[in-house]
């Protein structure tokens, strides 16, 4: 299924495991999470200002949806008609996600996977204070320090959320509870891959508590 990405795995491999020559493997992986996050910004920008659309014509649809809700071909043209006149769409915003997803997947293998390119990831046999980054979750500092991020991060990003969500937001009560399955899925992956998750998780949430003010707040 991912072995269209295992050309790309690999190259990002070859960097890494260059850029963990010059420093230690662990500020590695922190600092390439970084840049690939500063790589993908204005596409989260682009993902916010959708965002801002549909919120713009929520009302209207809602209004439309009163009006026409019986007469799904009407409600269909006429959502149209109002999408077009204000030059956005349903799915303003989306695009810039799903662009997004492809270089998660293989940030995400190349700090979860055993092997590259048919040989052993060497990245996991590197430690942090005595833990391989290819171990799994134990009670030991390492993981427990992780375990405490992650929670503080998902906090973080559940209290960003429930500003986003409206009452009649589909699925708002389990939404507010999204952020802490990064903690259940540290439980099992890797340590580099942990690490990575508590980069990418924490950039995130800060980018869109920014974001948020600038486009949405302000």
């Amino acid at each position: 299924m991912f072995g269209i990405f295992d050309v790309p795995v690999a190259g990002a491999y070859h960097l890494v495991m260059a850029l963990s020559g010059l420093i230690t493997p662990v500020l590695t992986i922190v600092g390439v999470t970084i840049a690939v996050r500063l790589m993908l910004h204005p596409l989260a920008r682009a993902a916010v200002r959708g965002e801002k659309s549909r919120a713009v014509l929520a009302p209207k649809i809602r209004e439309l949806r009163k009006k026409y809700g019986k007469n799904r071909e009407r409600l269909a043209q006429e959502i149209a008609k109002l999408q077009q006149s204000a030059g956005t769409s349903m799915f303003a915003g989306c695009l810039p996600l799903l662009i997004q997803i492809p270089f998660f997947i293989v940030m995400f293998r190349l700090f979860s996977t055993t092997t590259v390119s048919g040989h052993p990831n060497g990245l996991l046999s590197q430690t942090l204070f005595g833990t391989q980054l290819g171990a799994h979750a134990s009670a030991t500092p390492v993981f427990l320090a992780l375990f405490a991020l992650l929670a503080v991060v998902a906090w973080f990003s559940a209290r960003l959320a429930r500003r986003s969500l409206t009452p009649d937001t589909p699925g708002a009560g389990l939404i507010r509870f999204f952020p802490y399955f990064s903690i259940l899925g540290a439980t099992v992956i890797p340590l580099a891959a942990g690490l990575y998750l508590v980069t990418t998780t924490a950039w995130a949430t800060a980018e869109r508590a920014y974001l948020r003010k600038t486009y949405l707040d302000g």
